[in-house]
């Protein structure tokens, strides 16, 4: 609706709109997390829960009702068909911008529950965002230093002992946990330094889902395959966004069985890691040619496409 206006005049709406969205939801987050403080009974604080995870709904939709506002955005989107909110879903994805986690709780709000980070357990003591953080329920985990497993072996597997008891109220409450396993955003300079294998990713690391799997890999549906393409967008995708540069965001979304890990053989078999290193590479490898492919389709567009509503 406001595309016709300079870029340095929509980054400033842009900019502010998003910071008067963030401050307002957190912030109604934060205040609930002081209210699930007292209440008396995990029932009522999965009520508070319930509350806070539509207040994040609402986050996301009002950040689709900026994007609207601002940039005439196509969304191509595929792979809603068959998701269910009254799930469980381990999703993996591509990582190209602060941005993206922006789009993809839009995409995904009104398909799946809201998406959950692990979190370093230190985060918990932040002020306001380790509350707000607690009041959504993202899981905190423990992880120990290798230094400090070298002095006492009798804390090995304490980090996941830890972490599957964190994990237990989501036995009863459908939940998304999302991991970007190539560990930070791809930029050039990273898959130079890298020596990447693949054309538009990073190197995937497989010790974080490893760990998701093995704290709570029985409680998932499926595993989400996301990918997320800005074909026509500058390197700084989230500033290209603000700016208006930003004309079409691709989605596809692939579900998959949820991989069996074995943590007693994970965390002392190299061999066993090896092998599901092996198959979260096949996996990095067809996400990179499918993302080969959506380019070369979007600078030479001869097909029509059906895209997803957004809704």
């Amino acid at each position: 609706m406001l595309n016709f206006l300079p870029g340095p005049m929509l980054f400033i709406i842009s900019l502010s709109l998003l910071i008067i969205n963030t401050f307002i939801w957190s912030s109604l987050i934060s205040l609930g997390g002081l209210v699930k403080i007292v209440m008396p009974t995990q029932g009522a604080r999965n009520a508070v829960s319930t509350v806070m995870n539509r207040f994040m709904w609402a986050w996301a939709s009002c950040n689709g009702g900026i994007l609207f506002l601002i940039a005439k955005i196509e969304w191509d989107v595929q792979g809603l068909e068959g998701l269910d909110k009254n799930s469980w879903y381990l999703l993996i994805s591509n990582h190209l911008s602060g941005f993206d986690i922006a789009a993809q709780t839009y995409v995904l709000r009104n398909h799946i529950p809201m998406l959950k980070f692990f979190l370093k357990n230190e985060l918990m003591y932040v002020p306001i965002m380790g509350l707000g953080c607690w009041a959504l329920d993202m899981p905190f985990m423990n992880r120990t230093s290798p230094a400090k497993l070298k002095k006492n072996p009798k804390l090995k597997g304490k980090d996941l002992e830890t972490t599957r008891r964190a994990c237990e109220k989501f036995k009863k409450m459908p939940t998304s946990i999302i991991n970007y396993v190539e560990g930070s955003r791809f930029t050039k300079e990273k898959h130079q330094r890298q020596n990447s294998p693949y054309r538009h990713l990073l190197r995937p690391k497989a010790g974080g889902i490893a760990f998701t799997l093995s704290a709570m890999g029985e409680q998932f549906t499926n595993l989400l395959d996301m990918t997320i393409v800005y074909p026509d967008a500058p390197e700084d995708i989230l500033f290209g966004v603000m700016n208006g540069k930003v004309s079409k965001i691709i989605v596809r979304i692939n579900a998959l069985p949820v991989p069996q890990v074995d943590p007693a053989r994970y965390f002392s078999e190299s061999e066993y890691r090896v092998e599901f290193q092996r198959w979260l590479n096949q996996i990095w490898a067809e996400k990179d040619q499918q993302i080969d492919d959506l380019l070369r389709a979007h600078q030479n567009p001869t097909t029509s496409t059906n895209h997803t509503h957004i809704q």
